[in-house]
């Protein structure tokens, strides 16, 4: 379980003997204040079994400041997506824009008739949403849409159609009224149906509202009433029967997809079920749609036949020769595209909100783009982020990593890894841009609700990671990993890049919270002691 994928030594019996002390007795005295702040924090008895490793490194100084156990791997979670991110800004650059075309392979008849397919091919672009906003930029909510079932979760408003409306829209402004053929589109540049390993979403190259169907529900006025149900995107992929009733006042919420059943036609009837307490508030809830590129052409059919388009829905899961197809992939032929914002956008939207499907995209996309892959796509991606990261200079024998997200069981770093990759990212041309990605302490993304009222909020830039999993022997969480990573401007002007991470914190399930609020912000109040230790 990867929830909202947002690190630490267990008892810190020992902990100084862990420590890096440096040679000038005033910074010795210095690294001893933290070393208190720090053993405050983790000599709390819920950590009485656990593991922190830290490492804050000076970029002014170009030197390690202070280390816990940061020689030492801990699961990272989704701080993964730091090493994802970064590597795709500065492989593909910040201003590499998605280009997502819509071709056709017969002539356009005088009466507006296209005698031929027409073809959406996907380009790995992740945001065919309503995140796109006028200025160029793209919006998030600090609880995305895909960490579902909390009364923070929200989805970014605006149509999540517009990407499919508009190019749906370019058809009919170029005069074409039917189209006497099939409507295709091409997921192809890699492979469709893996679900990522913290949402459950799957991955595809076509990203039709981050493949998302959401779904809000609200309480009746009366106990056992029906549940109000909003569902956003409507179409005719997905048919939602409505079995949710609302419960007693102070109840726990719980939504269940009972049955979800395939009809002759592709489409699925899906059955929701479950309560929501009497008086609460509206939540937000996520049906994944099973296959995102008939989501997509269902999507596009139904866009097309609103702009006067008149066409048919192809039957599902017809064999089609999309190799053989692709020698028609001209210019000339192009009847509609969409050309996404930059790159550096969409590492925004994935770092801040850490969405999974994202950054589990974009292993594909680099070793599609650039390694031109055809086979074990994603290889050919981790292959890239490698070399890019050797040239570093970092030492790899000190991370592990398998998936773009964090989910992978084989994921660990240590912080001393992390710390220095922050370090060598700070010399990029990119830096400000990644920077300026990263959650803010107190203020934003998924660090919005930690530390709000510390000193260091609105001065930490960082990013969270969180994976637990299920004790079945004690019916409670295991935390098996916390972590917070990025930079920070001291109030004595001193930059600093940081890694924190807490391991094997065993949680109550009845607080879904209890990851954030007793993980997270200790977490949090760690990187708030960093920030205003002095440095003498």
């Amino acid at each position: 379980m990867t929830r909202k994928n947002r690190g630490f030594v267990g008892r810190m019996t020992g902990m100084l003997a862990a420590t890096v002390f440096l040679v000038c007795p005033s910074l010795a005295r210095a690294q001893e204040s933290l070393d208190s702040k720090v053993s405050e924090i983790a000599d709390r008895p819920e950590y009485k079994h656990s593991s922190f490793g830290i490492e804050v490194y000076s970029l002014d100084e170009k030197k390690v400041v202070y280390a816990l156990n940061a020689d030492k791997f801990f699961t990272p979670a989704s701080t993964t997506k730091l090493l994802t991110e970064g590597s795709a800004l500065e492989l593909l650059g910040s201003d590499y824009r998605f280009h997502t075309r819509v071709y056709r392979t017969g002539s356009i008849s005088t009466d507006g008739t296209l005698n031929g397919d027409v073809i959406l091919v996907a380009s790995g672009d992740p945001n065919l949403s309503g995140r796109i906003q006028p200025d160029g930029t793209l919006a998030f909510e600090n609880e995305d849409h895909s960490y579902d079932g909390s009364p923070d979760t929200k989805a970014v408003s605006g149509d999540p159609l517009r990407v499919i409306r508009q190019l749906a829209a370019q058809l009919a402004m170029r005069g074409i009224k039917r189209i006497n053929g099939r409507v295709l589109v091409d997921a192809t540049l890699f492979p469709e149906g893996t679900q990522e390993l913290g949402t459950g979403v799957v991955v595809s190259p076509i990203c039709v509202n981050d493949n998302i169907v959401d779904l809000t529900v609200s309480p009746s006025d009366t106990v056992g009433g029906p549940v109000k149900l909003g569902i956003s995107p409507a179409t005719s992929y997905a048919t939602f029967v409505n079995q949710m009733t609302t419960g007693p006042t102070g109840s726990k919420p719980d939504e269940n997809i009972s049955s979800d059943t395939v009809n002759p036609d592709g489409s699925h009837h899906v059955t929701l079920t479950g309560t929501l307490p009497l008086g609460g508030p509206s939540i937000l809830y996520k049906y994944a749609v099973p296959q995102p590129s008939r989501f997509a052409q269902v999507t596009f059919v139904e866009a097309l036949r609103e702009n006067g388009v008149s066409v048919d829905l192809p039957t599902p899961n017809t064999p089609v020769d999309f190799k053989a197809l692709a020698s028609g992939y001209t210019q000339e032929n192009v009847i509609a595209e969409h050309i996404s914002p930059p790159m550096s956008e969409e590492v925004k939207v994935t770092l801040k909100v850490s969405q999974n499907l994202h950054a589990t995209m974009t292993p594909y996309i680099l070793g599609a783009v650039l390694g031109h892959a055809t086979q074990e796509v994603d290889q050919a991606g981790f292959n890239l982020e490698h070399d890019f990261l050797v040239k570093a200079g970092l030492d790899l024998s000190s991370a592990s990593q398998a998936d773009g997200a964090g989910g992978a069981q084989s994921a660990f770093f240590t912080p001393d890894f992390v710390a220095h990759y922050l370090a060598f990212m700070a010399t990029q041309k990119d830096f400000p841009l990644f920077e300026k990605a990263l959650p803010i302490l107190g203020r934003d993304g998924t660090l919005w609700n930690i530390e709000v009222n510390s000193p260091a909020a609105g001065h930490v830039m960082a990013k969270t990671g969180t994976y637990g999993a299920y004790d079945a022997l004690n019916k409670d969480l295991m935390l098996t990993g916390k972590g917070l990573a990025g930079y920070m401007v001291t109030p004595d002007g001193r930059h600093l890049a940081f890694a924190i991470y807490a391991n094997r914190v065993l949680l109550s399930l009845d607080d879904p919270e209890a990851p954030q609020k007793v993980v997270g912000e200790a977490l949090g109040q760690i990187a708030s002691a960093i920030y205003s230790t002095p440095s003498q």
